[in-house]
């Protein structure tokens, strides 16, 4: 079967003021529909390629050499007035700390409705607020006006990064980049926040980039998975293969790092041989 064309294809270098190659010809590319996981430690790159993808880096004091090619379109030589475009309504963006994301001083609703009012003025607030009740299904969150009334000081941390998700998602991105979004929660939040995901990607038909330091995460929603050093993506390929036979001596280094619970012995409660209905208590005294 034929390979659809890349949606995203990066081909990427940059640099810092003062620190060159932040990046070195990382290159990755993403189908549609596809989840791909950008794996690495911290100080690697993961975030820069993150704000490089939506042209952000220039307002950090980068500078992105290379293409970014999202379609048709290279994003390293699109202006600032056409980035505004794409930013939010053919891309979104989920960050890792959903608390300080949000405004503390506006209710959800009023987020919300601002992710939509940004790109759609011509559409109103009733139909902006009736489309956010169902976004918030969508994120398996209580679909009410009193909940669209709340602060984020009245959410749990979980509560407030699938209001971060739904507010990514307003516009049905073709292209969703997940910046550490579960490293804030704890396991239970995090495993259902990674389904929810994986989920998003199936029923919108959308993209996702899910960059994260924790290689079990990445291996339980994405298809391909990129391993970032140092600036270079050493190893690129699909996730199944990449645990079974990594090729890299750093991929390798990951994986072996992985915690893993030791097999025991079952522990039996009663003698060898005892079965439950041969134990019966002792007869009174």
């Amino acid at each position: 079967m034929m390979r659809t064309s890349p949606l995203l294809d990066v081909r990427l270098s940059a640099d810092y003021r003062g620190r060159p190659n932040v990046l070195n010809h990382a290159e990755f590319q993403i189908d549609p529909g596809e989840v791909v996981g950008l794996v690495g430690e911290s100080g690697s790159g993961k975030s820069t390629i993150a704000l490089a993808i939506l042209r952000l880096l220039e307002f950090r004091g980068g500078i992105a050499r290379g293409e970014i090619r999202f379609g048709e379109r290279n994003l390293v030589k699109l202006s600032e007035r056409e980035m505004r475009g794409i930013r939010g309504r053919e891309i979104g963006l989920v960050l890792q700390s959903p608390l300080s994301s949000l405004n503390p001083a506006m209710r959800i609703g009023d987020q919300v409705f601002e992710s939509w009012h940004a790109h759609r003025q011509s559409y109103s607030k009733r139909y902006c607020l009736s489309d956010a009740l169902e976004l918030l299904k969508t994120v398996s969150l209580p679909a009410d006006a009193a909940f669209l009334n709340r602060y984020p000081r009245q959410l749990s941390v979980g509560q407030a990064q699938r209001v971060l998700i739904a507010m990514s998602i307003v516009h049905r991105p073709l292209l969703l980049i997940a910046d550490e979004p579960t490293s804030a929660l704890d396991a239970v939040t995090q495993s259902e926040v990674l389904q929810l995901f994986s989920r998003l990607s199936r029923q919108l038909e959308m993209s996702i980039l899910y960059i994260s330091h924790d290689l079990l995460s990445v291996a339980s929603i994405c298809s391909r998975v990129a391993i970032l050093r140092e600036g270079q993506i050493v190893e690129f390929g699909s996730t199944g293969a990449i645990f079974r036979e990594p090729r890299h001596s750093y991929t390798r280094g990951l994986i072996g790092s992985i915690p893993t619970i030791p097999a025991r012995q079952p522990t039996h409660p009663f003698p060898t041989g005892a079965t439950f209905s041969s134990i019966r208590p002792s007869p009174p005294p």
